[in-house]
């Protein structure tokens, strides 16, 4: 329960401090949904185009795990794999 609390107070922070900036427009592609909702709840979806250039997909796969173990992003299993997936396929660097 405080991991969803956690997460909708961080996503309305997130809300009001992007109120601002345009719209981020990520390749469409399966997985986009998984990494819109989840992703886009904590922080801007600008770091995935930031980062795209440095990360591979070993690297991926370890941001997607720094969120879930470090940063207690309450991402399912099933969604974790689909949001690394989309990261590897369109943004490994």
């Amino acid at each position: 329960m405080r991991k969803k609390l956690v997460a909708v107070f961080a996503g309305l922070l997130a809300a009001q401090a992007f109120a601002d900036e345009p719209p981020i427009a990520l390749k469409q592609a399966p997985g986009l949904d998984k990494v819109e909702s989840n992703c886009a709840a904590c922080h801007s979806l600008d770091y995935i185009q930031m980062n795209s250039p440095f990360l591979n997909a070993a690297a991926w796969d370890a941001e997607v795990t720094k969120m879930i173990k470090a940063f207690g992003a309450p991402i399912p299993d099933a969604d974790a794999k689909s949001i690394a997936d989309y990261l590897k396929a369109n943004y490994g660097g």
